[in-house]
């Protein structure tokens, strides 16, 4: 009995001691489907993007009507005041004492066709006086209207409106473009994990020919068949094959390790990838690929965005160069009473209207130093956009190019791959009956291994350029639609 429950308790400390493995078979659209949803780079986008959304609510909400209100409810003060008694003729220090209370309720409206400001207010305040004499006052404004504008030449309420949309839209292509780019990062780790388990099955069948080769060359070596010198090649091939086979698994577990973090798999896992078997016909158009970037692209309203930022700053330098002037007005009606109930009757009118002027007289050309600072920039700026426009449109171009040869590139590979595997199995065959010597033997290992990785390397490029356009141009060109996204419901927790 004591023996059973020893077994018993030894298997259970084995399997917490070693974890079982999670076989997973993911094929390229998988592992793009699983970055999309569980990667922290889509967690990233995902919140990018709300960021950006409630950045343009701000900018909405700034332009509609605004109801605030302010109160102070209690505001006690105890004092010593200089003062000058009358029956004494002398300056005295008397103690104050009193309560103040005071409401205030504002609607605001910015106006963005001027880029000034319209509220309407209303007010209440009473103040106690705790002292000897012993009092109450209130005051009241039960209306006040009042504009304040600037009269400069300068609205930034207009230049947001042509701005913030801008930046809203750019926000939306930057969410499909960086979903694009997430898909290329998945094919870079889905095949670095490929090529690491292809190099892994390349070094154990080459570790397996190399034992069979070495002893089947201790045979020949023995009846004189094989050289000293060939046995000993032999010999160091087959050392060769099992340091390379420990490096293959090492750089296996590497990749996978890399591979589950980046799809936030447990690291248990072991995915064994199932390598595309058929890529998508398709021909690209550079034209047609320059034409949907030019039209999806966030870069375009990205230099756009730049350009009007540049024109903001230059109409502002240009509004703080001259004359400028500030004109608030405020029209309104208040009553103040010793009794709560008499202070809304009988209002007076309550006005006030103030203007100010700034005028340059002698500045030492800093105000025309900072506009025709910000002339200048705008114009570097607009070099600089025209050249990265250009820069962008000739890499698009060259990419299409590419891309266009790279299917043939696959199927060459594929080719060469199939005539390298049989060359390698023929030469095999025939120096197992002596026809061929370890060297022959030895380059076409090399062959089948070059044209192995070849095949998978076209098949990597293919999917990494198929994805960049996609990307550049946010445009699917197997399915001819423009790419988007459900934008509500990433704003959705």
């Amino acid at each position: 009995m004591k023996r059973i429950y020893f077994l018993f308790l030894l298997a259970s400390l084995s399997v917490t001691a070693f974890p079982q493995e999670k076989m997973l078979k993911l094929t390229l659209e998988n592992v793009i489907q699983m970055a999309s949803q569980n990667s922290i780079d889509a967690f990233r986008i995902k919140n990018m993007y709300r960021a950006s959304y409630w950045e343009y609510r701000y900018y909405k909400a700034d332009r509609l009507p605004s109801l605030s209100l302010s109160a102070t409810p209690i505001d006690f003060n105890r004092y010593r005041n200089r003062e000058y008694n009358f029956q004494t003729n002398q300056e005295e220090y008397v103690q104050r004492e009193y309560l103040n209370s005071d409401f205030s309720l504002s609607l605001n409206q910015n106006v963005a066709l001027t880029g000034g400001s319209l509220f309407l207010r209303s007010d209440l305040g009473m103040v106690r006086n705790l002292g000897d004499s012993q009092n109450n006052s209130y005051q009241s404004t039960p209306i006040s209207i009042g504009y304040q504008q600037s009269l400069n030449g300068y609205n930034a309420l207009k230049w947001e409106a042509k701005i913030e949309p801008l930046k809203f839209e750019k926000a939306k292509r930057d969410l499909i473009e960086s979903r694009e780019s997430l898909s290329i990062k998945a094919v870079g780790k889905f095949f670095n994990l490929v090529d690491a388990q292809i190099q892994l099955n390349i070094a154990e069948n080459n570790l397996a020919s190399a034992d069979t080769l070495y002893r089947l060359g201790q045979g020949r070596f023995q009846v004189g068949t094989v050289t000293q010198d060939e046995l000993l090649t032999l010999e160091l091939n087959l050392l060769k094959a099992k340091q390379s086979l420990n490096e293959s698994k090492s750089e296996v577990q590497r990749t996978q390790a890399d591979l589950n973090s980046f799809l936030a798999l447990d690291k248990n896992t072991v995915v064994d990838c199932l390598i595309p078997a058929e890529i998508p016909e398709i021909q690209v158009s550079a034209g047609d690929a320059i034409g949907k970037a030019l039209e999806n692209n966030p870069i375009s309203l990205e230099h756009q965005q730049r350009l009007l930022e540049q024109d903001e700053t230059v109409a502002k330098a240009k509004s703080e160069a001259g004359f400028n002037t500030t004109v608030f007005a405020l029209y309104g009606l208040d009553q103040s009473s010793e009794e709560l109930s008499e202070v809304y009757k009988n209002p007076d009118n309550s006005q006030r209207f103030r203007m100010g002027v700034s005028v340059p007289i002698v500045d030492w050309g800093r105000r025309k130093g900072r506009y025709q600072m910000a002339e200048y920039n705008r114009e570097v700026v607009k070099a600089t956009i025209e050249q990265a426009r250009i820069d962008f449109e000739q890499q698009l171009f060259q990419d299409v190019i590419e891309f266009n040869l790279q299917a043939e590139q696959v199927k060459t590979a594929g080719l060469a791959d199939t005539v390298a595997r049989k060359g390698y199995e023929v030469t095999l065959q025939r120096f197992m009956i002596g026809k061929v010597d370890v060297v022959k033997l030895n380059i076409a290992r090399n062959d089948l291994e070059t044209a192995r990785r070849s095949y998978i390397n076209a098949v990597r490029r293919y999917w990494n350029y198929y994805y960049t356009l996609r990307m550049k141009t946010l445009f699917d060109f197997a399915e001819q639609e423009t790419l988007s996204a459900e934008y509500d419901k990433l704003l959705e927790k």
